[in-house]
């Protein structure tokens, strides 16, 4: 854990209602014990470049409700596994974790649709909620129902948001798509992509999937056309943009939120006309206060690195399951569960947070930016008109 020295950390904490959470157990010197939360993400692994921003996020924003509210009884404890990216591994450590700790209260983590389904039906097997930063697939509330959260938009949000700015915005009509066919998530996001550009009178021109190793071959496949959707991983995004360009294709590339790790495109000043979908823009130049404050704890918790989108979506992702805990004024798994589905307005670093009964992903702005100049840059911010059906 790092040691948070600036009281600016304290301008991002929650307004914490501190009062008890309830009846807890205490430890020898008559304290509350510490409500334990359960985080696993893959700190190793092709998610890693994801998932350890996120987990940093995650990381400050208990420290930070701790070091503000942690003198009045409220105390919480975040117990951090590595699932390595591998299914079978987080499956293990989220019961390794209920073993270790029985009185874990939730988990949070991930930011791949197939690595939370994993996760998550092991958590919910122990009637505990588990709220994803990051895995945008609408589909996972009906595929672990009643304990599955996102804190983060669905796929289909983020695809119809980049169809509508291509057509409306970029004048496209016409588009070919390549997309990695052996994961959730790009087959998710390409297909609402089609959908909703479609449905605006656009044209599919071509569409090629690809395995592993299998980009070039399908980029053989694809047909000119206005631009090019490229939905991706992040181990593919770089390699399949440049032999794009290689193949002597100049369209706009979109991509998604996998675009989002600013290291990848460091150094690359000749990449130029990429965009993608993402959570939020964090850049220096953003105004917003609540950004800002975030931007330069995280730099300060971690050594002047800057914060991506992700370790926006893992901050927010522990705050609200402070907030739950402390709506629930109870570590109980369940009242947790039914605090967390009364969350209205909650005004994360990446937007406005609301659930329910019946909507356990919230509705928030989509954020596109381009790459240019080894930078990730804004272009826009826009919430889409119309978003396919999961």
């Amino acid at each position: 854990m790092h040691t948070l020295k600036s009281k600016k950390l304290l301008l991002l904490s929650l307004p914490l209602f501190l009062c008890g959470l309830g009846c807890r157990n205490q430890d020898q010197s008559g304290q509350p014990e510490p409500i334990v939360l359960g985080a696993v993400y893959n700190l190793t692994g092709s998610q890693s470049t994801l998932d350890v921003p996120s987990s940093q996020g995650a990381k400050l924003a208990i420290e930070q409700a701790n070091a503000e509210s942690g003198k009045n009884g409220n105390e919480w404890q975040l117990i951090l596994k590595d699932g390595q990216t591998n299914p079978d591994v987080l499956r293990a450590k989220v019961t390794e974790m209920i073993t270790e700790y029985p009185s874990t209260a939730a988990f949070l983590g991930l930011s791949d649709t197939d690595q939370v389904l994993a996760a998550a039906g092991v958590a919910a097997d122990s009637h505990r909620v588990f709220l994803t930063s990051g895995a945008t697939s609408p589909k996972l509330p009906t595929q672990i129902p009643d304990y599955l959260f996102l804190a983060c938009f669905g796929d289909n949000v983020q695809a119809a948001a980049a169809a509508e700015w291509a057509y409306n915005d970029l004048e496209a009509r016409t588009v070919s798509v390549i997309y990695n066919s052996s994961d959730t998530y790009t087959n998710l996001l390409q297909g609402y992509f089609i959908s909703r550009f479609e449905q605006l009178g656009g044209q599919i021109l071509s569409l090629q999937p690809y395995g592993q190793g299998g980009i070039a071959q399908a980029i053989q496949g694809i047909q000119p056309a206005d631009i090019l959707f490229f939905a991706a991983l992040p181990q593919d995004a770089l390699e399949g943009v440049q032999m794009i360009r290689q193949a002597g294709f100049t369209a706009p590339i979109i991509g998604g939120d996998a675009f989002d790790e600013p290291a990848t495109w460091q150094g690359h000043n000749e990449v130029k006309d990429v965009f993608f979908t993402t959570h939020a823009y964090l850049g220096a130049d953003n105004p917003n206060p609540q950004v800002q404050a975030f931007r330069q704890a995280y730099m300060q918790a971690y050594a002047g690195e800057e914060p991506n989108a992700f370790a926006a979506l893992g901050y927010d992702a522990a705050q609200l399951l402070i907030r739950a805990t402390l709506d629930a004024k109870s570590p109980d798994p369940e009242d947790i569960r039914q605090a967390f589905s009364a969350i209205r307005n909650f005004e994360g670093v990446t937007g406005s947070i609301s659930y329910g009964t019946d909507s356990p992903i919230p509705r928030k702005s989509v954020t596109i930016m381009e790459i240019k100049d080894g930078k990730e840059t804004l272009s826009t911010q826009l919430v889409p008109e119309e978003v396919p059906a999961p």
